[in-house]
């Protein structure tokens, strides 16, 4: 049966990551390349935000400036629940958005991250009536939401809302059976309810682009030369009723190996199945901290702690053990971006509040501060 989206190349450019200068400015020249080469394969899905610093007016000189604006889908989100007081504050996003794309409207308009104490504020602001009157005014064509909770929760908005038209979750293969954010489920419920669904994080921030060398060796036995990143991404386009799936590149070389495998795909074969099944049994049994580098946590941390990278470095430890190569890491990723110290934490847990993978920070930082900076 025909569905939302299934027209679309399962391959979008999510806008998250995007290539950097120095100073963390957007690099909006290799942007331009990258998008030059996913427009010429075919591929027309961007997915940007509000909450993404730079992104939507990178998109604005890299796509919106350039290409017809009916040749691409364009898809931007309303986060409610940062530093929102009044429905005004909220609302004015949204605005912010079609002034930072240029876009005149957005193909696709998402809720941002609902799920836990972040969907009140889209409940206490009304912004789902809201969303179907910018729809009705020929500012959203299409209307769904982001979300990072239980299947239960996810099944109670679906419930309440059936005038939502799809929902975007985080699917990949190491997140597919796990317990705490549940990708199998949520994609059922959503596919229970008729929901097409736009698949983020496919590689888990990064972190299925370079496995633990456990894994990657199954990956590199089955097919020597594929990349690791190419097995996440053809894991969730393998599923039914997607949209597309996002993956946030970081220059040209990853839009290029993205494409090479994604512009001719036509679904796994029973032993690229198998392949990934060992994959999943692989990673189970090693331990990491599955932060995505989101970094949700650092808009809303008083103390400016530099959170990601802190993760980012006790997982170095934890795969490859050397201290001093994960301190490295740390003073870098952290201190070399303005941001403090694990230590310095004052266990306030307003991070937690906000981060999709659910995450105990305050627990994680404590160890990091323990093993790795004490």
């Amino acid at each position: 049966m025909a569905y939302l989206g299934q027209n679309i190349k399962k391959l979008g450019f999510g806008l998250m990551r995007l290539p950097r200068l120095e100073g963390d400015v957007i690099d909006v020249e290799q942007t331009k390349k990258m998008v030059d080469l996913f427009m010429d394969a075919g591929f027309t899905y961007f997915d940007t935000a509000w909450a993404y610093a730079g992104s939507e007016d990178a998109i604005r000189q890299a796509l919106v400036e350039r290409y017809p604006r009916e040749k691409f889908q364009l898809a931007t989100k309303n986060a409610a629940w940062i530093n929102c007081k009044t429905k005004e504050e909220a609302t004015a996003q949204f605005d912010t958005s079609l002034k930072q794309t240029g876009a005149g409207y957005f193909d696709f308009y998402l809720l941002h991250n609902l799920g836990e104490a972040r969907t009140k504020y889209f409940d206490d602001f009304d912004l789902w009536n809201w969303v179907q009157e910018k729809k009705a005014q020929g500012l959203i064509k299409h209307v769904g939401f982001s979300f990072h909770s239980t299947p239960e929760e996810l099944e109670e908005i679906l419930n309440a809302h059936p005038e939502m038209e799809f929902v975007q979750l985080q699917i990949n293969y190491a997140d597919w059976e796990n317990p705490v954010i549940q990708s199998r489920a949520c994609y059922e419920v959503a596919r229970k309810h008729g929901k097409p669904v736009v698949i983020m994080e496919p590689v888990k921030g990064g972190m299925l682009a370079t496995p633990p060398k456990s894994v990657e060796d199954i990956l590199k036995t089955a097919e020597p030369e594929s990349s690791a990143a190419s097995w996440a991404v053809r894991f969730a386009a393998n599923l039914e009723g997607v949209i597309t799936v996002l993956s946030g590149m970081s220059n040209v070389e990853q839009m290029e190996d993205n494409l090479s495998y994604m512009k001719d795909f036509k679904g796994l074969t029973e032993k690229e199945k198998e392949t990934l099944d060992k994959a999943q049994e692989e990673l189970k049994k090693i331990l990491l901290i599955p932060c995505t580098t989101c970094n949700y946590c650092a808009k809303v941390c008083p103390k400016e702690i530099g959170v990601s990278g802190s993760f980012t470095a006790m997982n170095y430890l934890t795969l490859y053990g050397s201290k001093a190569q994960a301190l490295h890491q740390e003073g870098w990723l952290v201190g070399g971006h303005g941001r403090k110290s694990a230590n310095e934490c004052v266990k306030c847990g307003k991070c937690e509040e906000v981060c999709p993978q659910h995450i105990k920070i305050r627990e994680e930082l404590e160890k990091v501060a323990e093993k790795l900076l004490g």
